[in-house]
């Protein structure tokens, strides 16, 4: 997997500052030019979002994110970039003379790709230098979750960077997908005009309002399509017979006259103020950025739950979500936990993100709980029992937990956790982790554990391998030489000790 080094930006508005917040976020150092003086404050609102979407998007260790840096000429922006996106206003004129000057300070090698969502890449690279390397990457918004980009090449795009920017958007979590051949408005948003076209009908002729017809929309057909797409839910449609069956028995009705597809909508003054009138009623007084976060919060819920469908394998999006998680593990280097080896291990990084905290402000009981087993997880990646390990068939099962309470961690806190090995033998691992305030160094809570390592086909406790083991025993044979928590062994209830 090829990575992106540096990034630039040119245009920062909806399009362009969710590149910002995606290439940021993935530890990318970013340099933006837009002339909009309102481009600080506009990037910075779309970051704060972004950043509370993916704190309760993934509990994988970020890298730390990447240094914005505004600049005021497009060719300090892209100098020294490895990527480039042009996300300007919509027009031809516009693009090409931008493209141009970025054309004339880019390296040779950089990528330049456009955010156009119909303009054809063939007429954005005439007259470039190094057209080979221009492509269209046509995103959806947000840009920081939604992954999908369309690739597009032109008549001189070439075919190894086409293979190489969908290489590289693997690795900030995001999927390329080829388009073949470009036509206008390429295959999104040719799906979502004829959607939208047969909407406007709708309200113009009063069958619906704008409300119902978003219910319409995501109550039903819409869930189905953010996990299986089109032909994939028409196939379940068709029964055991499948595609054949469905296309034979609801291909008729396309020659039916049910759709105004083929007719442009008069989109006057008045339908205008009457559509901005229902959507202004279906608002119910919240503002963009209030949308914008109950729209994160929904994805990063659907995205979730199909991380964790299939057998916990993942689906479509959230399968794409499950193996960048891999990467993001895989590529963490916990300096931290192996500094010094006389010392626990500090294992987790982060902070109480919104979803973690109570009406008080304060996170919940349960999110202790999983910082302490995001704790264990992280010491059995350690000793190699990974994603792949599991897999295979074995791991540990944590079968005793006692927590104990001893502080407050409130929004927006940084805390990290530390794990002590306490004893281990051929089949148990004894813990103790800890969860502190990074600021202060606060000890706000703790944890002993005992795992047992387990086949899961046969359901017993079984024999770690001897890989497994010395792993641990290099590690307890360390932590040997501290001395044991004052907490080791506690009831629940047992005064503490004077």
């Amino acid at each position: 997997m090829r990575k992106i080094g540096k990034a630039a930006c040119i245009g920062s508005g909806v399009i362009g500052g969710g590149w910002v917040a995606r290439f940021l976020l993935a530890g990318i150092d970013v340099k933006v030019f837009d002339p909009n003086p309102e481009s600080q404050r506009i990037i910075e609102e779309i970051l704060a979002n972004a950043e509370i979407a993916y704190a309760a998007l993934t509990s994988a260790p970020r890298p730390k994110r990447g240094k914005l840096t505004f600049t005021s000429r497009i060719d300090d922006a892209v100098r020294d970039a490895d990527w480039i996106q042009e996300s300007v206003p919509e027009r031809l004129d516009v693009k090409r003379p931008v493209l141009e000057e970025i054309n004339a300070a880019a390296k040779p090698d950089a990528l330049i790709g456009s955010s156009t969502s119909g303009l054809l890449p063939t007429d954005l690279q005439r007259g470039m230098k190094h057209p080979e390397r221009m492509f269209v990457a046509h995103p959806y918004n947000p840009v920081y979750l939604l992954p999908l980009v369309e690739i597009v090449g032109g008549d001189q795009t070439s075919a190894k960077t086409v293979e190489e920017a969908i290489d590289k958007l693997s690795s900030i979590g995001m999927k390329g997908v080829h388009i073949a051949k470009e036509i206008e408005a390429f295959v999104g948003d040719r799906l979502l005009e004829a959607i939208w076209r047969e909407a406007l009908w709708l309200i113009k002729d009063d069958i619906c309002t704008v409300e119902v017809l978003d219910d319409v929309i995501r109550y039903s057909f819409g869930l189905r399509w953010a996990q299986m797409g089109l032909f994939q839910t028409y196939r379940i449609a068709g029964g055991e017979a499948g595609m054949r069956h469905f296309l034979a028995q609801f291909g008729p009705s396309l020659t039916w006259p049910w759709s105004k597809l083929t007719n442009n909508v008069d989109l006057n003054d008045t339908l205008i103020e009457k559509i901005a009138h229902q959507s202004d009623d279906q608002a119910k007084g919240m503002s963009i950025r209030e949308l914008e976060r109950l729209r994160d919060e929904n994805l990063v819920g659907i995205l979730q739950t199909l991380k964790c469908s299939n057998a916990g394998k993942g689906w479509g999006a959230g399968k794409l979500l499950k193996d960048f998680e891999k990467t993001l593990w895989d590529n963490s280097c916990d300096d931290k936990a192996t500094s010094d080896s006389n010392l626990p291990l500090r294992l987790v990084e982060t902070k109480v993100n919104p979803t973690w905290v109570d009406y008080n402000g304060h996170m919940t009981e349960h999110r202790y709980l999983q910082v302490f087993g995001d704790t264990t997880d992280a010491l059995l990646r350690l000793v190699g029992v990974d994603l792949a390990y599991v897999d295979a068939g074995q791991s540990y099962y944590t079968v005793e937990t006692h927590i104990r309470h001893l502080g407050e961690a409130k929004l927006g806190t940084a805390i990290h956790s530390t794990c002590q090995v306490l004893a281990a033998d051929q089949k148990r691992l004894h813990v103790f982790h800890r969860i502190f305030l990074t600021d202060t160094g606060e000890e706000i809570a703790t944890a002993e554990q005992m795992l047992l390592h387990v086949d899961s086909k046969i359901g017993k406790a079984v024999p770690a391998p001897p890989a497994i083991l010395a792993k641990i025993d290099n590690i307890l044979a360390n932590h040997r030489k501290l001395p044991l928590p004052d907490a080791m062994g506690r009831s629940v209830g047992q005064p503490k000790s004077s």
